[in-house]
């Protein structure tokens, strides 16, 4: 007689597969879910239906799902920022999700207010603003608009692949062109060489500045973490183009992630070689559900090294054994939420400045010359001053 007949058996989880040129691996339920459902092995009970699922399945693993364009008529171009850890007042982003796929973006919640998934649908279902360049204009023609700081692509990578076809970027820069509005935009596309034409000249009147993300210098892994974004090597060649036209470019080695790339000191000696000459770095924040989301990658990509990356992780953020015994890794306090805190942090810290002094960067604080603002340019109509 078998004494634990009686107990259930335990679940056995259907394990995920990554997916060819996507950075998540499943649409995890987005936090405004009512029903979630576990994907449980064992659930083809025979029916019919059940073997059609299986097969369906099986043929999503063989083909990773394909990008789908949503067109979205924006109300509002501006979106003000009150975080006093954020160094830009107003950011404009032409397109709701990215399909560069970084598995670590912050922006993957943002999702979730459009009923999507923050894993696989913000990076294969784009939403694209496609009125954006007329509402800017109308927003920096009002009478009350002060220029200030402004970001492109704050939430999302303006020149990510669909930008190549409906140029919303492109409409951007020339609206703030028109008007003299001055901002700064970054990437991880060398499709920002498409519009050295315009970003140039606006450079010369000190109206734009441009940051390239460069996370590592590892082929592979920037394969796994960003998998449609530009390669590091054509990344920083894009830093020496941008740099040879006279334009001022930094570069971002942001996240910084535990013990998986750990090569700032060689990244930042890498950009500054091919150009650029300002800095600057985060640490990794797992907000809402990007924290199960990077859990999962972790576990398909370095399983032996997951447990170890996270527990460095929630270091850096101080999270307490209270807080980790209840799954956390991340707090959002404006104070920390960048660099972190604690020894870890401050090695980060430490290092950060160590090589930028050695190399020089960030000696001399770019200014953009935010008296040139005209709102009578952005409304089409000439200006004697």
């Amino acid at each position: 007689m078998n004494d634990c007949a009686d107990e259930p058996a335990p679940l056995v989880r259907v394990p995920l597969q990554a997916l060819r040129g996507r950075g998540a691996a499943s649409r995890i339920a987005h936090r405004f879910a009512r029903d979630t459902r576990d994907r449980l092995a064992g659930a083809d009970d025979g029916w019919p239906g059940d073997a059609h699922e299986a097969a369906a399945s099986e043929d999503a693993r063989a083909a990773p799902p394909a990008t789908e364009v949503l067109h979205e008529t924006a109300r509002s171009a501006l979106c003000r920022n009150d975080s006093p850890d954020i160094p830009f007042i107003y950011s404009v982003n032409p397109y709701r999700g990215c399909e560069h796929g970084c598995i670590y973006c912050y922006a993957r919640p943002t999702h979730s207010y459009l009923n999507l998934s923050p894993g696989l649908d913000f990076e294969t279902r784009i939403v694209a603003k496609t009125n954006i360049a007329a509402v800017l204009r109308r927003e920096l023609a009002r009478p009350g608009h002060v220029p200030s700081a402004l970001s492109l692509g704050s939430a999302t990578d303006c020149y990510q692949p669909v930008e190549r076809a409906l140029r919303l970027t492109r409409g951007l820069i020339e609206v703030l062109r028109d008007a003299r509005h001055p901002f700064g935009l970054i990437t991880k596309s060398s499709g920002v060489e498409r519009d050295i034409d315009l970003l140039a000249p606006l450079a010369e009147r000190r109206l734009v500045a441009v940051y390239v993300t460069l996370t590592t210098l590892d082929a592979e892994l920037a394969r796994r973490l960003e998998p449609r974004a530009a390669a590091p090597h054509r990344r920083l060649r894009t830093i020496a183009t941008l740099a040879a036209a006279g334009i001022p470019v930094g570069v971002s080695v942001a996240p910084q992630i535990p013990f998986l790339n750990e090569n700032m000191e060689q990244v930042l000696d890498a950009a500054h070689a091919a150009g650029a000459r300002s800095a600057f770095y985060s640490v990794l924040r797992l907000p809402w559900e990007l924290d199960a989301l990077f859990r999962e990658w972790l576990e398909l990509h370095y399983p032996q090294r997951a447990a170890r990356i996270l527990a460095r992780v929630q270091d850096v953020h101080g999270i307490s054994a209270e807080m980790r015994q209840e799954g956390k890794s991340y707090t959002g306090g404006f104070a920390t939420r960048m660099h972190g805190s604690g020894h870890w942090a401050d090695l980060l810290r430490q290092r950060f400045a160590l090589a930028c002094r050695r190399l020089g960067l960030n000696c001399t604080p770019l200014e953009l010359d935010y008296s040139q603002f005209r709102p009578a340019l952005a409304r089409g109509q000439g200006c004697l001053f």
